[in-house]
């Protein structure tokens, strides 16, 4: 079973999807072999190299006042917290671009799905857990050897820009197909889940698409 993860390392509710993927997956085992490959969404593309204030910039974006904001900060935090993963909402004081996040993760998959899943969980944790700048080169090396990579060769893929045409042909990809928010989960090309879903949500579907019984 082939399934695309169509997220952004910016993104929260990319990480609790995430998450309970994989403890969907922990509990299906190997009735349900899976290949898991991630696909890259900028919620910011034109995001600014110095990035912006999160507060000021989900404010503008969606027009909710601090209050409403700070509620929604506490619903992912305990979303996270429910299932392992560590939202620190003081750390993440700043929303950055992601792009050339995206091309390290292309380069990653170009390593092995397993590179691919341990470069991604880095990155969220990263930017989540550990309030970190995902567009800084220097970071995005430093996660890349935590997650096995060569940290070498990460440096030279983010200095020459390789995999730029890659993940903008991606991108506009999965956009023409109407993927426009994410997580996106799609499996076998055809099957999609939309959103930070539960970990039984996950489980159920993938159950049913692999024909076995609930």
């Amino acid at each position: 079973m082939k399934i695309d993860f169509v997220s952004d390392v910016s993104c929260p509710w990319c990480a609790i999807g995430l998450t309970a993927l994989e403890t969907a997956l922990e509990r299906l085992g190997p009735d349900v072999p899976v290949t898991l490959h991630f696909q890259p969404f900028e919620l910011n593309p034109g995001m600014a190299p110095e990035g912006e204030d999160t507060t000021e910039h989900l404010a503008r974006k969606y027009g909710i006042d601090e209050a409403e904001i700070a509620r929604n900060r506490e619903a992912i935090r305990e979303r996270g917290a429910a299932l392992g993963f560590t939202f620190d909402m003081k750390a993440r004081a700043r929303i950055y671009n992601t792009f050339d996040a995206h091309r390290l993760l292309h380069w990653a998959g170009t390593q092995g799905p397993d590179r691919q899943l341990a470069l991604k969980k880095a990155l969220l944790g990263a930017y989540f857990t550990d309030g970190q700048d995902p567009s800084a080169h220097d970071v995005l090396v430093r996660y890349a050897e935590a997650a096995g990579l060569d940290g070498a060769q990460a440096r030279e893929v983010l200095a020459s820009g390789a995999f730029a045409d890659e993940v903008r042909e991606a991108e506009q990809y999965f956009q023409e197909r109407g993927i426009h928010s994410v997580p996106a989960v799609i499996i076998d090309d055809r099957h999609l889940i939309s959103g930070g879903q539960p970990p039984e949500v996950f489980e159920q579907a993938l159950r049913k698409l692999a024909g076995l019984a609930g």
